[in-house]
């Protein structure tokens, strides 16, 4: 019943028939980013999948739904502790799932563009670090150091071919007009 309600939402759906393959799925590289577990499912049950998802997954950990039958106030909190992102109980109400699995979008899409900024500034501090530590040049032969690779080059394999990235090759004003 998930299933038909999601694809006719236009959601592409990957069913598996037990816990094991539930988990298997979510360590995929291409994993799903939204996950819809049952708690009684055979082998792993979904609350196992969640904790285990959650534990292990760290930054591609996937949003989880816990959709099951359990509906008593210490099952809930189990189903949250355990690393459970939503809780809905059965029978569902197909309005309320799409509502929720639209949270669970928008989250998403959020977490994604977080950690594109978290790379991006990252980038940005090692740049500012290596800056601020100066750049070695010697004397007699001109030759730049690069902590990158722990050797000397000249100035024209910098330029050719940006041995280091601390040197950003552009034109200045004068030369960029010839």
């Amino acid at each position: 019943m998930v299933q038909v309600c999601l694809e006719s939402w236009g959601y592409r759906v990957e069913s598996v028939i037990d816990g094991n393959a539930a988990w298997a799925a979510m360590q995929k590289e291409d994993g799903p980013q939204i996950a819809i577990l049952d708690w009684e499912m055979p082998e792993l049950d979904g609350v196992e999948v969640c904790r285990l998802a959650k534990e292990r997954l760290t930054d591609t950990a996937p949003y989880v739904i816990l959709l099951t039958s359990r509906d008593s106030k210490t099952d809930i909190v189990k189903g949250f502790d355990a690393g459970a992102d939503d809780y809905m109980t059965k029978p569902f109400n197909d309005n309320e799932l799409r509502a929720r699995v639209r949270v669970a979008e928008r989250l998403v899409r959020a977490q994604l563009s977080l950690a594109e900024t978290v790379v991006e500034l990252k980038e940005a501090l090692d740049q500012v670090e290596m800056l601020e530590n100066g750049i070695e040049c010697c004397r007699t032969c001109r030759k730049v150091y690069s902590p990158f690779d722990g050797e000397w080059h000249g100035y024209d394999d910098i330029l050719d071919n940006g041995a280091d990235p601390r040197f950003i090759v552009s034109a200045c004003p004068g030369c960029g007009n010839k």
